[in-house]
């Protein structure tokens, strides 16, 4: 038994990437990953408890406390996501030409999604939908239940229908 735990641990500690000055294990990509998942729940958990107790109390409109909480749960998790992969032992300096590699395909491949995660936060401060409005995209008009930084959710007559933020934010 002794020796199936010796090979499961050097099989944890073989380098399987190399990141600058880097070595990246197969435990340390499975620690990044549990710590990760652990991360969306207490950050889902916490915002949750922030907007149904704290915000609850003191902010009366609900997009005003669905705005705080969406801020507050974008701040953790960035905090969180820098926190875990130092923990885990890469140098974030090595990461420089990996983000300016991803900065570019953002620019490139990615600019609709980008455009429309920042308009929904354009959307969550200005307010210009609110939750509880009802509203008209094309055929489709409904009341809108939820609006978050990348879609708005909007129940319609027939069912309930995510619309792109591009569109709503015509409104």
């Amino acid at each position: 038994m002794k020796e199936f735990f010796d090979k499961l641990q050097l099989y944890f500690r073989e380098s399987i990437l190399r990141l600058g000055n880097t070595d990246i294990s197969f435990g340390d990509v499975l620690y990044f990953v549990i710590y990760i998942f652990i991360l969306f729940y207490v950050t889902g958990k916490l915002t949750a408890l922030l907007d149904s107790r704290i915000l609850s109390r003191y902010i009366a409109e609900t997009g005003v406390r669905q705005s705080i909480g969406s801020i507050f749960k974008y701040t953790l998790l960035t905090i969180g996501i820098i926190v875990i992969v130092q923990s885990a032992g890469v140098d974030l300096s090595t990461l420089g030409i990996l983000a300016g590699a991803l900065g570019v395909g953002i620019g490139l491949g990615l600019q609709n999604i980008t455009n429309n995660f920042i308009s929904g936060i354009i959307i969550l401060f200005e307010r210009h939908i609110r939750i509880g409005d009802r509203i008209a995209v094309g055929e489709v008009t409904g009341d809108v239940v939820k609006i978050s930084a990348r879609a708005t959710t909007v129940i319609t007559n027939d069912n309930i229908s995510i619309l792109s933020i591009l569109i709503a934010q015509k409104y």
